[in-house]
């Protein structure tokens, strides 16, 4: 893989997103594949289309045709195979729920045959490696298997349960499949550089229609592709780091890891259930702190993009000077947190910045409404 080739997937997959993202707003709305607002939502504008994953899934199938034809012998692996399966499912079973509506037990159940796809195809987390040492050790299939479906499935719901703001789902997995996209190429895993090149292209592609105001949803159709996507691309791009092996992925996905981690840590600590629905995640105080869907979207951009190269630093780290690094970074994020007050079970009352302008049609969030839910996860489906 040589640059003008990567630039070329990365091109053709924008493209194609670009182009098909407006046949999506019209057929979403030709079907009435429409975001419903609510009193929990963050987003009150009525007849919003869904179904944007479909632009970023045609975007990202045609990277991937485009990085067959380019590719050289040895460099495009059938596992890939694995993800378009995976991915087309997932889109599948996204736009049911997104126009039909699934139980939540049977979309997770689904979600688990696709992860199930994905590790018969070759992905997983199959050796650990001794940072100090060096020395590999083998993982046996009888835990290769419940932690690879494990981690698939989480990431692929983080990213979905961070999905309530324009255009923070598409740019984050933006940002994250760049970053993941660099530590596969500087590890020479060439399955993980398509996959990322691909995904990477399709979501800039679709990201000028979704950023505020977004004029399309991403819907579960996009939230769950990118997840998918994305932690496959941690799968691969564990495989030669030289630290503690799921440190530098789970370091690039810190946001909608951490956000769902907090999520799940805070209704505990309050009684309620676990997927009991909250205006309680990252997006929800920043947007209450910001004033508005831009000023919070960007920052989160800038927090991600900051753990990212955080990551990809770490990918040339090892020895104890990476645990040196590591306790920093723990410190200095238990910091970042504290201070996004991210650890309380309620927000601030107190009314949002007037300074700042809101997105056309946006709710201001206020503080009352932060503390109250509905029995179904996300905001909108950005």
């Amino acid at each position: 893989m040589d640059e003008i080739r990567a630039l070329a997937i990365v091109g053709i997959a924008a493209i194609i997103a670009a182009l098909s993202t407006p046949m999506v707003i019209r057929f979403a709305r030709s079907i009435g594949a429409f975001d419903q607002p609510n009193e929990r939502k963050v987003s009150d504008r009525a007849a919003m289309p869904l179904l944007g994953g479909i632009a970023v899934w045609l975007g990202c199938s045609g990277g991937l045709l485009a990085a067959h034809f380019l590719s050289e012998v040895g460099e495009f692996s059938p596992e890939i195979g694995g993800f378009a399966l995976g991915a087309t499912l997932l889109v599948a079973i996204g736009a049911w729920d997104d126009k039909l509506s699934m139980p939540a037990v049977v979309k997770f159940g689904l979600q688990i045959m696709v992860a199930g796809i994905a590790v018969y195809s070759g992905f997983g987390v199959n050796f650990f490696s001794n940072p100090i040492t060096g020395t590999t050790y083998d993982i046996p299939a009888w835990i290769l298997w419940p932690v690879s479906i494990l981690w698939i499935v989480g990431v692929t719901n983080a990213m979905n349960l961070i999905d309530g703001l324009d255009g923070l789902s598409s740019g984050l997995g933006a940002i994250i499949a760049a970053t993941l996209t660099i530590i596969c190429w500087q590890a020479e895993q060439w399955t993980g550089v398509v996959i990322g090149l691909a995904l990477f292209g399709a979501l800039i592609g679709y990201l000028p229609f979704n950023f505020p105001p977004a004029r399309i949803f991403l819907g579960d159709t996009g939230s769950l592709l990118i997840g998918f996507g994305l932690a496959l691309l941690a799968l691969q791009g564990y495989r030669k780091t030289a630290f503690l092996a799921f440190i530098v992925p789970m370091l690039a996905l810190a946001i909608p890891l951490l956000d769902t981690s907090l999520s799940i840590l805070r209704r505990l600590r309050s009684g309620r259930g676990v997927f009991a629905a909250d205006r309680l995640h990252m997006h929800h105080r920043l947007l209450h702190r910001e004033g508005s869907h831009k000023n919070a979207v960007l920052l989160l951009y800038f927090l991600t993009s900051c753990f990212c190269m955080i990551a990809v630093s770490f990918s040339r780290i090892d020895g104890w000077l990476a645990f040196i690094y590591l306790a920093a970074v723990v410190g200095v994020t238990i910091r970042l947190l504290r201070n996004l007050d991210a650890f309380a079970l309620e927000v601030h009352r107190g009314a949002p910045r007037e300074s700042e302008e809101q997105s056309p049609g946006a709710s201001a969030a206020p503080a009352a409404s932060l503390e109250t839910g509905t029995n179904k996860e996300g905001d909108h489906p950005g």
